[in-house]
């Protein structure tokens, strides 16, 4: 490290302050990744945190139950709370009530009011800032009305469901001049910020390529997601989750908990999976918007001749599927290829003249035998081009116990934690404090609308390539597609 000249501490845990007014937040959407944030936010549903304890009682690596404990308070509170779904709406109440982090029977806090339209709750007083955790045909609506309505914003990805929806939203963020983070909890990452500088300390020389990937190989993997036997017509407000849809659809189960799998409601691989690795390779190389994007693929896994998962509807999303972002200006392609239909897994690479690098929850840098740079080192055999020059290992002392194949997806390439000051910390716990250290003293956070924007265009750029079988182009001066 000392030759290559890489810093080798780790920032410190408390990167962001929490002091300051109470900020009151509303929860939009409390399904998968609703409660997932919310837990990040620091309110988990008791019988959930139950769970986590026993299971830590049982097994001395695992140190979930532990680390949530010890997550620092925010200094926010939940005062609304929406979802369409009753159960979902009730379990986001309890939750958000769970001021003291308790297990099942512990003492709790007010409920925060539940609210049957979002736009109900972005008219009340006592919220300050929104979380939004909507299906993606929702966010740009949500998102403007939210910035309209003088309510900083944390917002998950994707950015947008369409290629016109990217303006709306920028220009209503804008306008507005609330504090808006995309919830790229990546660019809390310690091996992606040691992958920056690696790439700013030229260690791997001139890049020419790039590839990144998803495999996963499981039905949450490829968003076949349970249907909740309490889900009717009765519990659901299927007309609302139904009024961005240009076409209206009767009640489907399928459609309400897998949205992700039919383009009425989702933005696919590109939106969904593409975008967290573009966000990983933009926070590094600063490259904003291709030039050009093709893209290919198909149902090939999950469809309904192979599985029986779909009881009445036909997946319309592709599970395989490739992309080809080009980059004429800095002289490299980004390759993205994604399979929902096997493990294998692949960290992102990026190559150069005088390295390549490899990187998800840790960093590996290796010479290439043809360096210009490694050179006299390769001859002398000072360095073995078959061994990392640079290994960047946060924290690991344990053995990291993580629960599901999906989390162990989102573990592997550095979505699911980080390390600071020694502890493992979750990466969207950091997300949302950084955002909410921006609204206290009025800056930018790292995932704002411009980055956003950027994420947002070229994965637009991908889906469109692939529907209309074309190559799409990006003309930066007029900013739009050709």
């Amino acid at each position: 490290s000392k030759e290559l000249n890489m810093s080798t501490e780790e920032q410190e845990y408390n990167v962001y302050k929490h002091d300051g007014d109470t900020i009151r937040i509303g929860i939009i959407g409390y399904g998968i990744r609703g409660t997932q944030l919310m837990k990040a936010a620091g309110f988990a549903h008791p019988d959930a945190l139950q769970k986590l304890k026993e299971q830590s009682s049982t097994d001395s690596q695992d140190k979930r139950y532990v680390e949530f404990q010890e997550q620092d308070d925010l200094n926010i509170r939940v005062t609304g709370v929406c979802d369409l779904f009753d159960v979902h709406a009730e379990e986001a109440m309890a939750a958000a009530a769970n001021i003291g982090r308790e297990g099942t029977g512990g003492q709790m806090g007010p409920a925060p009011k539940r609210y049957a339209n979002y736009r109900d709750m972005l008219a009340a007083d006592d919220i300050d800032a929104v979380i939004i955790a909507s299906p993606d045909h929702w966010h740009a609506q949500m998102t403007i009305d939210a910035a309209k309505a003088g309510k900083h914003i944390y917002a998950e990805k994707g950015f947008s469901l369409t290629m016109d929806e990217n303006y709306t939203i920028r220009d209503a963020v804008k306008t507005s001049g609330i504090v808006y983070q995309l919830g790229h909890q990546g660019r809390q990452t310690e091996s992606y910020i040691k992958a920056k500088e690696a790439i700013d300390k030229k260690l791997i020389g001139k890049i020419n390529l790039i590839e990144v990937c998803t495999n996963r190989n499981s039905a949450n993997g490829a968003w076949v997601y349970d249907i909740h036997p309490d889900a009717n017509p009765n519990t659901v407000d299927w007309e609302q989750f139904e009024e961005p849809c240009e076409v209206k659809h009767p009640w489907s189960p399928e459609r309400f908990f897998r949205w992700r799998c039919w383009w009425d409601y989702g933005t696919g691989l590109s939106g969904d999976l593409l975008t967290h690795e573009f966000d990983a390779i933009n926070q590094i190389l600063d490259m904003g918007i291709p030039a050009s994007a093709s893209a290919s693929g198909g149902v090939y896994v999950w469809n309904n001749k192979k599985r029986g998962d779909y009881v009445n509807e036909i997946r319309e999303v592709p599970d395989v599927w490739n992309a080809v972002l080009e980059y004429p200006d800095m002289d490299f392609s980004l390759l993205y290829s994604a399979s929902l239909g096997s493990n294998n897994n692949r960290g992102k690479t990026i190559m150069g003249h005088d390295g390549m690098m490899e990187f998800g929850n840790t960093l590996t840098v290796y010479a290439d035998r043809q360096s210009t740079r490694y050179a006299e080192q390769i001859k002398s055999g000072l360095i073995d081009p078959e061994q990392p020059i640079y290994t960047y290992i946060p924290g690991r002392k344990n053995a990291d116990v993580v629960a599901t194949a999906t989390e162990q997806y989102f573990a592997a390439r550095g979505l699911l934690y980080t390390y600071r000051g020694g502890r493992r910390v979750d990466t969207t716990h950091l997300h949302i404090a950084e955002w909410l250290q921006s609204i206290r003293e009025g800056t930018q956070p790292s995932c704002n609308v411009d980055q956003a924007f950027e994420e947002g265009v070229a994965a637009a750029m991908g889906i469109m390539a692939q529907r209309e079988g074309r190559t799409i182009f990006w003309d930066k001066d007029k900013e739009q597609v050709i």
